[in-house]
Parts: C-alpha cells; structure tokens; sequence
C-alpha cells in the first residue's frame, strides 16, 4: 500500500467516524492533519516518479557515453600494444624488478635503491649496478645494468 492509498484510508476512516471539523477543535487539528499527509504523500509520488525517469536518462546517457570512450579510445588502445616497453609500466608504489646477473633471481626494488645505482641480491649477496635508463635495445638483458651477459 503506497502512502497515497494509506492517507485516503485515513480520511476515509475520518469521514466514516463523522468527525465533527466545524465545532470541535480536536476535528478541525485531525482534518488539518490529514489534508497536510495528503499533499506530503502527493509530492513523494511526484518524487519518486522523478527519480525513476532521471535513473532512466542517466542510464542512456551512460550507455552513450561508454560507446563514444569506445569509439575514441579504440584506437589508442591498438597503438599501445605496439608500443610496450617494458619501462613504460606506471606502478603507483615506484617499485621495478630487475633480475640478477650472477643468480637470475628477480628482485623487486623501489626508486630510492635504484637511484643509489647499486644493489646486493639476497640470495647470492653479490652486489651488481643498476640503470634507471631503459634496455630494451640491448641485447636482451632484463637486468637493467646495460650490459650483455651471453659474452660472460
């Protein structure tokens, strides 16, 4: 039952009562009342009507939306995976993994190591430089010191 319905009940219960709402004030605070939930009630309605057609627009706008960010970065999308680096990786923490030279361990480690330039592996405890310059040209080496390890 709606409050619309629910306050019709009520006024109608009111009038079957034969509330007095000419001489008796107690009748004329009860009608006053009842004719005060009766508009609330209207308006909540009004509101909720409202509601559900601005859910409705916003949802076609949506689904507009998301198909002009397909049509626009659809193409962007393409010309990125050509364009990989293994460099280009934006991680919020600023944390790299270079491998190793003398063991092949991978190592996570965090801008403040890689400025240092100089790095101990735990597994081994070797110590090896590293570059914050990017080798994807080399010869294949993922470690990030410059240098091609197939000649050592």
């Amino acid at each position: 039952m709606t409050i619309t319905e629910k306050v019709a009940y009520l006024k109608g219960l009111a009038d079957g009562l034969a509330i007095d709402t000419e001489k008796s004030k107690e009748g004329k605070l009860i009608s006053v009342i009842i004719d005060i939930l009766e508009e609330m009630g209207m308006s909540i309605e009004d509101l909720e009507e409202n509601t559900t057609a601005l859910g409705e627009e916003l949802d076609a706008v949506s689904d507009d939306l998301a198909d002009v960010e397909e049509l626009l970065y659809e193409d962007d999308d393409d010309e990125d995976e050509d364009d990989e680096c293994c460099c280009d990786e934006d991680d919020e923490d600023d944390f790299f993994e270079v491998e190793c030279p003398n063991c092949q361990e991978p190592l996570v480690i965090d801008e403040d190591v890689l400025e240092a330039g100089v790095i101990e592996c735990p597994s081994c405890h070797s110590q090896f430089a590293i570059s914050d310059e990017c080798d994807c040209d080399d010869d294949g080496c993922d470690c990030g010191c410059g240098h091609d390890h197939d000649e050592e």
